[in-house]
């Protein structure tokens, strides 16, 4: 009977969902904001240079998010094949989040130091070279257009206002690291990095 009323009545059965969803975001969610374990940095992590940070915004506008995850969950089967599982402190300065949800191609979370730069370059310049069962396309371009360095400074001063600890020296140096540098230098430099603080511990 007392379904038959909440089914009949929208605007208490509205009520009732509001009410539903509002304790399970104040039990799930909302301790979350308070968490160390979610907002502190891990031991070692820095914010990433100028250069790295560039080739972060090339990783995301050539769609490499799309198809490579970087977040390893805590299970067997992944944290064998990719290294160690990923944890919050490891994102704190990463606006947006690239964690990604489909992995087309392998989870990129510990790809940092894998590989050397020279196999990084070949493989976006020709993926078929170093994997021959490669469906990733080729980024011949990245080897041919230069960094936008006019832009990197009014980057990193917005990530400094969302509290990435940037220091006024790192920004102000900002433009020379990456000016004359090519898309292809500031992407691999973004990839070696990736998941180096935790890997370098074990």
């Amino acid at each position: 009977m007392n379904h038959e009323i909440v089914e009949k009545n929208v605007g208490l059965m509205a009520v009732l969902i509001v009410l539903v969803i509002s304790g399970g975001f104040l039990a799930e969610v909302l301790p979350l904001f308070f968490s160390k374990e979610v907002n502190q940095p891990i031991e070692g992590l820095k914010p990433l240079n100028a250069l790295e940070l560039e080739g972060r915004d090339i990783y995301r506008r050539e769609g490499c998010h799309v198809c490579h995850t970087q977040q390893i969950r805590p299970f067997r089967a992944e944290t064998e094949r990719y290294g160690h599982y990923s944890v919050a402190g490891e994102f704190v300065y990463d606006r947006p989040f690239m964690w990604g949800s489909k992995r087309t191609g392998p989870d990129l979370a510990r790809v940092g130091g894998r590989y050397s730069d020279a196999w990084q370059r070949m493989h976006l310049y020709d993926p078929r070279s170093v994997v021959p069962e490669s469906n990733m396309p080729a980024f011949p371009w990245l080897f041919e257009d230069k960094v936008d360095h006019t832009i990197t400074v009014q980057k990193m001063r917005t990530l400094q206002r969302l509290g990435v600890p940037y220091s006024d020296e790192e920004v102000a140096g900002a433009a020379d690291m990456v000016q004359g540098e090519f898309e292809i230098d500031a992407l691999v430099a973004y990839l070696q990095q990736l998941g180096t603080v935790i890997s370098s511990k074990r």
